[in-house]
């Protein structure tokens, strides 16, 4: 593996430490938690899960892992999940494997909120793009109202989760809090990328090596 790869070992296996038998475990998408899913398995635990994705269930199972269907559950214990950017203030962006607001329903819904990475996540400020996912319903009154906070792209990588489809605002972010309220406030968005400090319980970045840095609110 090549450095940055190394990095993601390094995260994952500390987060797959973090789990303990009996949990409710979230698992989130992307890259990153495809290291965090054979870590886990690994460990043997007797351990009940969600996946935000069809490609991290199908993995998760070919592992091993007991997977529930979410509207089982009311709550997670702990979930894991990768990151595009953090913030040193702990401001998020996810979404660019497209299940963005799967993640954020599984990140509300856990006691703890583990974010893994590798040290290229880390940003001074959260800049563009930002991941929206948005109704085929009106999509195109959806964009012309999105358009008046910046420009905005659909991306050409197929359905949401749910079908809906992806777009990825370009324009300025400037503060993270106004721009995820003004998003919200849209018609026709389903959710977006931007993952608020307060949902976060800790983020352990690999720096190189099995050093990981933990960062906390």
């Amino acid at each position: 593996m090549d450095a940055t790869e190394d990095q993601k070992q390094a995260a994952a296996q500390a987060a797959a430490e973090l789990v303990e038998a009996g949990m409710r475990v979230g698992l989130g998408t992307g890259t990153t938690v495809a290291h965090f899913l054979p870590a886990l398995a690994r460990r043997g635990l007797d351990v009940v899960c969600v996946a935000t994705s069809s490609a991290t269930e199908e993995q998760a199972r070919a592992l091993g892992l007991v997977l529930d269907p979410f509207d089982l559950l009311e709550d997670l214990d702990i979930a894991v999940d990768g990151t595009d950017q953090v913030a040193p203030d702990l401001w998020l962006v996810k979404g660019g494997g497209g299940a963005q607001t799967h993640e954020k329903v599984v990140a509300a819904a856990a006691a703890r909120f583990v974010v893994i990475a590798s040290a290229d996540k880390r940003v001074e400020r959260i800049h563009p793009p930002v991941p929206v996912e948005a109704l085929r319903f009106g999509l195109r009154a959806t964009i012309r109202r999105l358009e008046s906070l910046g420009p905005v792209r659909v991306r050409e990588a197929g359905a949401t989760p749910d079908g809906n489809v992806l777009l990825d605002y370009e324009g300025l972010v400037g503060d993270p809090a106004l721009l995820a309220a003004e998003l919200d406030e849209v018609p026709g968005v389903v959710g977006h990328g931007l993952f608020p400090p307060a949902l976060v319980s800790e983020v352990l970045i690999g720096v190189g090596g099995d050093e990981v840095l933990r960062l906390t609110r």
